[in-house]
Parts: structure tokens; sequence; C-alpha cells
């Protein structure tokens, strides 16, 4: 499979990832909010309120992750899978003797054709330590020293 071509099915994982993400955060407050439109004033006083409060805890929790979700999706839109570079940055697949690392949102383990690839944030440890890097650097991470052999 050509570069761009795998470039490409790593940013669309992504992209399917985040919105997953969205419409199952989005179901949790919608559904929280029904519930809490449906919930009345009982003669338990106490038990309804602290339903309530429980349903606020949980729209807090949402609203929170949906924040984060949006953050990655402002992240996503920063990405122009089309650029090449010698240098590894937002975007970049970064090939080293031990991993390939997709340099966008961490998502985890992605499979394409046969081979392993990490979604992994700028904001990550390893993020960090391959942003910058060229093509037969070396970098130390967990003690173990690693070769970039491509970056994409």
């Amino acid at each position: 499979m050509l570069q761009l071509k795998i470039k490409e099915v790593l940013f669309k994982e992504c992209q399917d990832f985040v919105n997953k993400r969205s419409k199952t955060v989005e179901d949790i407050i919608s559904s929280n909010q029904k519930a809490l439109q449906s919930e009345t004033k009982s003669s338990a006083g106490d038990k309804h309120e602290t339903g309530r409060a429980m349903l606020q805890l949980e729209m807090e929790k949402a609203g929170q992750q949906l924040a984060g979700i949006n953050q990655m999706k402002l992240i996503l839109a920063q990405i122009n899978i089309s650029k090449k570079t010698e240098i590894a940055h937002l975007g970049s697949i970064v090939e080293t003797d031990f991993a390939n690392y997709f340099l966008s949102i961490s998502t985890g383990k992605i499979m394409v054709e046969d081979k392993i690839y990490f979604a992994i944030s700028l904001s990550s440890p390893i993020g960090k330590l391959l942003l910058g890097k060229k093509r037969n650097e070396e970098f130390t991470f967990n003690g173990k020293t690693f070769q970039i052999k491509n970056i994409i």
C-alpha cells in the first residue's frame, strides 16, 4: 500500500474513533437530560435529591469528556496527511526498530495491512520524544534505546 494511503487509513481510523466517542457521550448527555426532566418530586425527598445530584455529576463528567473529544477534533483538523517532511510532526508516521507510530491523537493500536501502528498524541511521553526527530536518530524511552527507521 502506498505511504499516503496508509496515512489516509490511519487518519480515518482516528476520525472514526473520535466520532464514536462523541456519539456515545452525546447519547449519555441526552439520556441524563431526559432522566432529569422526568424526575418528579416524591414523598422520599432525600432520595429524589440524591438521584438528581448523581445525574448532575454524570452530566458534568460527560461534559468534560465532550470537551476532550472536541480538543481531539481540533487536533485532527490541523493534520495535513499529504505534507511530507524529514522531521517528525503532527500527522507523521514514525517507523522505529520497535514499533510504528502515527503522531495524531491517542487512540491506541491500529492494524493496516498486517502492520501495527500506534496512534499517539504529541503530549504523550513517547510523542514528546518523537516530535522533531529525523530518520536514523535515536531516542531513549523507559530505559531502552530506539532508532527511527523512517518518517512518512
